[in-house]
């Protein structure tokens, strides 16, 4: 289990199923659910509010979720897939939510559930994307919906990094 990190007396809660690699940073008010996993050299800094992270969703290499002090808390769902070096910040990420890589989602913003944040994408503050969903660029914003056989291949993620952090952990011992 990675780096487990108390601030000012609050010391991250993860649930015995979830898996954090051990180069992973995690930082203060932070729950992390069952199955979820969060990947190396992420940090998350819950030091002036709180992140909160539901079951099997992948927080993968390299992603910084940070909040905002005292205004934006960070909260994530469950089956949310978060991919390599994104940013995340003070907002909402539903059920089966999915950020591509290297996108950044800023204060306030929401993805709903199945929405998309397409890689590489700056979701701007306050701004809110639609189930089914996909929008892209910087700004980013919306491009066209995706049909149900388009988001199910988005659903395979969760499940396929849940097995794979398994595969990991006990390669570690």
């Amino acid at each position: 289990m990675g780096p487990l990190y108390p601030f000012e007396g609050k010391l991250p809660q993860v649930d015995p199923e979830a898996w954090v690699a051990p180069t992973a940073a995690v930082i203060g008010d932070v729950t992390i659910g069952p199955r979820s996993n969060i990947w190396y050299h992420c940090v998350l800094r819950g030091d002036t509010n709180y992140i909160r992270i539901g079951a099997g969703s992948n927080i993968q290499d390299g992603t910084i979720i940070h909040v905002n002090a005292g205004k934006q808390a960070t909260n994530i769902g469950d089956d949310v897939t978060v991919g390599h070096a994104a940013i995340i910040h003070a907002c909402t990420l539903m059920n089966r939510a999915f950020v591509g890589m290297g996108a950044t989602v800023l204060d306030d913003a929401v993805i709903e559930e199945g929405g998309v944040l397409a890689a590489g994408s700056v979701l701007p503050p306050g701004k809110r994307i639609a189930s089914l969903e996909l929008w892209m660029g910087n700004p980013a914003k919306p491009v066209r919906l995706l049909t149900l056989e388009q988001r199910a291949g988005f659903d395979r993620t969760a499940p396929h990094y849940v097995e794979l952090s398994a595969r990991h952990r006990a390669s570690l011992g």
